[in-house]
């Protein structure tokens, strides 16, 4: 393998696990639903966003790389609007916020309603 692949690949592997190694930490730290869904979100969809690009540069297969980029696609769009929705159900079966949440938007939204 020569250079021209192997060194895209390399930051591109570090960058995809340390976005993961983000998102589980912070799924274990922060102190609700909320702001654990969206650590896992953002980070984890990124995360595995870079791990599947290096996988498709890795196997220098063209169809590998059109798989490797399709679900790349799949997982930026799927990820984040299905963490949304979870959160929102959530919030309307009443899962409560954490003490340190300075604003509920949900609740202002239903009072202008």
């Amino acid at each position: 393998m020569s250079w021209f692949v192997a060194l895209p690949v390399v930051v591109l592997l570090l960058g995809g696990s340390l976005f993961s190694l983000a998102a589980a930490v912070g799924i274990n730290r922060f102190p609700d639903l909320y702001t654990r869904m969206h650590a896992a979100s953002k980070a984890g969809t990124v995360g595995s966003g870079l791990l599947l690009l290096a996988v498709g540069i890795n196997s220098l297969e063209v169809s590998i790389l059109a798989r490797s980029l399709a679900a790349f696609c799949f997982v930026v769009l799927t990820a984040p609007v299905s963490a949304h929705l979870l959160a929102k159900a959530a919030y309307q079966m009443g899962y409560r916020l954490s003490a340190t949440t300075d604003i509920d938007e949900f609740k202002a939204d239903r009072k202008l309603n």
